[in-house]
């Protein structure tokens, strides 16, 4: 039996979701500050598709108008990352990946208007569903992880509103030349933020975030800084976007919604964390899965009759 292009979809996103999953392990063990760890990740990646002619060559086609959209797009990336991977610092692995699933009741809320489809009280039903197993997976953290969970809350509306918004300019570009462009704004962004930082932010979470930007890492942090870039950024950053043709950005975010599952386990397998799981933690885990697991049953796939023109007909909800 042939793979349908939304069952190969799927399949993409939940590889995604097991490689980002990595991506709260190697911010616990990278030992940089958010700032630096988000600017020399982003940093690799643009090196690495600088040396591909296919970036290039997308570069010139596209419109001035499209190139400073996908700019936008990237300086949110780049504070999405910035965030999380502060709430990582300010709280940990767990706690950080656990956030990211408030980004289902973001995006039910936001795809609609940026994306310019329906508005569905299904996808809000299943996104609010996700609440209280975040809140019982996060319960019972310590008073001083309270602060880690506010900004990775903030990650989760960041990650809604670029998502969303790639989702609707997703058909303009070659997703190679997409995330070359968006990243590489992200990292101009962070480069004139740098100095700002510190003077934003109160002195705890400061020391969590801000860092030189210019100082070599060591050679722990730059073997684990080379994997975080290629294996869990450019690799499934660019089959997210692909995927994104054949799915709603609501349909892929309850997938992302495992990933705090991975980073979890991945946490205790890798790092030994002595995390003491109880009944609570699993009931949350299993309400997580169950919204994952209830958006395919409840709203099966729509066959268009013409799926090169997929993109725009679900952004204008016509793909009845």
């Amino acid at each position: 039996m042939p793979m349908t292009d939304t069952r190969k979809a799927f399949w993409q996103i939940h590889v995604c979701v097991l490689l980002w999953g990595f991506t709260a392990i190697f911010g616990k063990l990278i030992t940089l500050p958010a700032l630096p760890l988000v600017w020399w990740r982003m940093l690799l990646v643009v090196a690495a598709l600088a040396c591909v002619p296919r970036v290039w060559r997308g570069l010139r086609a596209l419109s001035p108008r499209l190139r400073w959209a996908y700019a936008g797009i990237g300086v949110l990336v780049a504070l999405h990352w910035l965030t999380f991977y502060g709430a990582i610092k300010l709280a940990n692995a767990s706690v950080g990946a656990t956030c990211m699933a408030l980004a289902t009741v973001f995006t039910a809320l936001l795809e609609p208007k940026i994306a310019g489809r329906r508005f569905s009280r299904r996808e809000l039903a299943l996104g609010l569903a996700v609440l209280p197993g975040v809140a019982l997976v996060v319960g019972g953290v310590p008073h001083g992880m309270r602060l880690g969970i506010a900004v990775g809350t903030v990650s989760a509306l960041f990650v809604a509103v670029f998502g969303s918004l790639n989702k609707r300019l997703v058909e303009h570009a070659d997703p190679l030349t997409m995330t070359a462009l968006e990243l590489g704004a992200g990292t101009a962004a962070l480069t004139l933020l740098a100095p700002l930082l510190p003077l934003l932010l109160a002195p705890l979470a400061a020391e969590a975030f801000a860092g030189e930007l210019l100082v070599l890492p060591g050679a722990r942090d730059a073997l684990y800084l080379l994997a975080l870039a290629l294996a869990c950024t450019l690799l499934p950053f660019v089959l997210s976007l692909v995927a994104l043709r054949h799915m709603s950005a609501f349909a892929a975010q309850l997938a992302v919604n495992l990933e705090p599952v991975y980073a979890i386990v991945l946490a205790i397998l890798l790092l030994g964390e002595q995390r003491e799981l109880t009944p609570q933690f699993y009931v949350g885990v299993a309400i997580i899965l169950g919204a994952v697991l209830a958006h395919p049953l409840l709203a099966p796939p729509r066959r268009l009759q013409h799926p090169e023109m997929l993109g725009t007909a679900e952004a204008k909800g016509t793909a009845e």
